[in-house]
């Protein structure tokens, strides 16, 4: 039987920019091998797997390599899904069932908002081997915090121009155990509160387009730091994207748009 995928365009509201991620509509339940080999097929940085759970969904994402905890491009760009192919009513909250637990979706005139854990960064010392591989050339910039949080590393850095001057060595950075870094920095353009990029070579992804997750940690501390609860953020990627961002005690609200550029079949 034939498996409708789509691609979607998440955290943009124009095709060919944001984060791509292919969301598959499954009957029933499938193995993680199956799913983990059409991620790899796929070759994005996530692909999606929604299947009906009772009166919610079941949720799994896998990048081309593993599967991940939390992934918010394509919590996002599901949730478009579901409510664009009229599987589920406009005006009805989207809950899924996942491994970061239960996360609800809603609709907040064009824009999804994602109900989703804080995952507040520890400071830690930067460790040498990220340094080394974040600037190769061993002349980076000191930075102003090093974190990390369950999943990843959190590097600040002084200046908007100082992240997207990044250039890595990819190779070095997936020898770091997390599942990426992310590098953030006060914005320089207006009505920006903050830019960052995302790194996840161990996971298979270089460099991630927009990382919804990423700012259940940025969205915490650049608010800590501005003192200010909603915010407006810029991932500096190639494609590029924006996400706003609301602290609500221990949840980040998330929130972006997304564009349908494909649908199709499995077989």
């Amino acid at each position: 039987m034939s498996v409708p995928i789509l691609l979607v365009d998440a955290f943009t509201d124009q095709p060919f920019r944001g984060n791509p991620a292919a969301i598959c509509l499954l009957d029933d339940e499938r193995d993680a091998g199956w799913m983990q080999a059409v991620a790899a097929e796929m070759n994005l940085s996530e692909t999606a797997f929604v299947r009906p759970l009772g009166k919610t969904r079941e949720l799994r994402w896998f990048t081309p390599r593993i599967e991940v905890d939390l992934c918010g491009h394509a919590t996002l760009a599901a949730a478009h899904v579901l409510w664009e192919e009229g599987i589920v009513g406009a005006g009805e909250p989207i809950r899924f069932e996942t491994r970061s637990g239960v996360l609800t979706c809603t609709r907040a005139g064009n824009r999804i908002e994602l109900d989703f854990p804080a995952t507040p960064a520890e400071p830690v010392e930067l460790p040498a081997e990220l340094a080394a591989a974040l600037w190769p050339g061993g002349d980076g910039p000191q930075p102003v915090f090093a974190g990390r949080t369950r999943f990843d590393h959190l590097v600040v850095l002084e200046s908007a121009a100082d992240v997207l001057g990044l250039d890595p060595d990819f190779r070095q950075l997936a020898a770091v155990r997390t599942r990426g870094v992310m590098v953030t920095a006060p914005s320089d353009r207006d009505g920006e509160d903050f830019v960052s990029r995302f790194f996840a070579p161990a996971a298979g992804v270089d460099e991630d387009p927009v990382t919804g997750s990423a700012h259940c940690c940025l969205g915490p501390y650049w608010a800590d730091r501005l003192g200010k609860t909603e915010l407006s953020a810029h991932q500096a990627s190639e494609r590029g994207g924006d996400v706003k961002v609301r602290i609500a005690g221990d949840r980040v609200v998330l929130g972006g748009e997304a564009v349908t550029v494909l649908r199709g079949e499995l077989r």
